[in-house]
């Protein structure tokens, strides 16, 4: 499990340690920082798959995502004696994301690259340090592997520091150049394990929805995330899952209803009986509200339960009464995986809040800062440069 999450210089967020439990609710006004958030965890998730510079290019480079406030505030400044304006820069342009977890840790400093007149990707964010490490806080006796500049380092079985490599390009990561099942089990651990995170924040319920069509099914342990193959992963909850949790979940949102599968010629649809009507409606005819709560069930009864489920505003199009069964049904993935869930809605909030092993946190704005009330005092260092 995640214990720690760390943000730094990332858009409204300049700096974070944010510890999380079991069951971990973000909530706060509209433009409080909780997108924020969530792109940051994607963010550190694109890492292992070796997507980050493309990720960041995708949100406009890393001269957008960066914090765009001073690097400090003054007294004067925080008091409203003097407007909040932009100081002489002592540290380097960066933004750093890592979390540590009840048995390794892992963070990524990213910056700008040195100019290169003879490249036409000057623009593009550099790996400027990376550092894996076991337990809650980086320190040097606990760094099983460094990545500073082009230098990967490796803690070998004798307790010596090895290098992979020297020229390890700044577009590249360690999570996916120095992984190795010999030399660096921890690290290819690592990857694999956040390879496996699942976020749901765009469940697709337009009229264009590629989940209200047959769609050619195949077994699908893990709902896409726009939800395209829903009736294929619908099926294999009940051939591998638990059919009896997925009936249940549907009952509680809407008794007497029911739903099945339809197959013609490999494509797979599903079916919706509700009480009173005479024939099943297809996906199709369902609401976007019906619709995304049976998108939800899905995710939530995955027969492969990842270890970390991030959901960002599930209630969108819900209902207001399917909330309580939508707080049920993550109540009980929360069982099987960590999750986080990122919702402006108050009552799934407060439905949630009373669960075992859940920490609940309400962001908010100061001086155009992100920044949360937190109980405990995490320890956390950054990786050098």
């Amino acid at each position: 499990m995640i214990i720690t999450l760390s943000i730094s210089g990332y858009r409204s967020i300049r700096e974070l340690v944010l510890p999380l439990d079991r069951l971990t609710l973000i909530t706060g006004a509209n433009g409080s920082g909780k997108s924020s958030l969530y792109r940051a965890i994607r963010l550190l998730a694109d890492v292992a798959q070796g997507r980050v510079i493309g990720a960041l290019a995708k949100e406009g480079g890393l001269q957008s995502t960066l914090w765009a406030g001073p690097e400090t505030f003054s007294r004067a400044m925080k008091s409203g004696e003097m407007p909040v304006q932009g100081t002489r820069r002592r540290g380097s342009v960066s933004l750093k994301l890592g979390f540590a977890g009840e048995d390794y840790g892992y963070a990524i400093d990213l910056g700008l690259p040195v100019p290169d007149n003879e490249s036409a990707f000057n623009h593009d964010p550099e790996i400027k340090a990376e550092a894996l490490w076991v337990g809650e806080s980086l320190r040097r006796s606990n760094e099983i592997a460094s990545r500073t500049g082009s230098l990967v380092q490796i803690l070998s079985e004798k307790g010596a520091r090895e290098t992979v490599t020297s020229k390890l390009a700044g577009f590249d990561s360690m999570m996916t150049h120095a992984a190795d099942p010999q030399g660096a089990p921890e690290l290819l651990a690592i990857r694999e394990r956040m390879r496996n995170w699942r976020f749901y924040d765009h469940l697709r319920t337009d009229r264009d929805a590629p989940s209200r069509f047959p769609q050619i099914g195949t077994r699908t342990p893990t709902l896409s995330s726009d939800g395209a193959d829903l009736a294929a992963a619908f099926q294999t909850i009940r051939e591998i899952g638990d059919p009896e949790a997925l009936a249940a979940a549907i009952e509680d949102a809407f008794p007497g209803s029911s739903v099945g599968l339809s197959m013609k010629d490999g494509m797979f649809e599903l079916e919706m009986e509700q009480h009173g009507l005479l024939r099943p409606l297809r996906t199709a005819e369902l609401s976007d509200g019906t619709l995304r709560y049976l998108l939800l069930v899905v995710a939530l009864l995955t027969p492969r339960a990842p270890p970390l489920l991030v959901l960002n505003e599930p209630e969108t199009s819900l209902h207001p009464s399917l909330l309580p069964p939508l707080s049920r049904l993550i109540a009980k993935a929360a069982e099987r995986s960590q999750v986080i869930v990122v919702s402006h809605s108050g009552v799934l909030i407060d439905t949630l809040r009373g669960q075992p092993q859940t920490a609940c946190y309400e962001l908010r704005k100061e001086l155009g800062e992100t920044v949360v009330d937190s109980e405990d005092d995490v320890p956390w260092n950054w990786p050098k440069r």
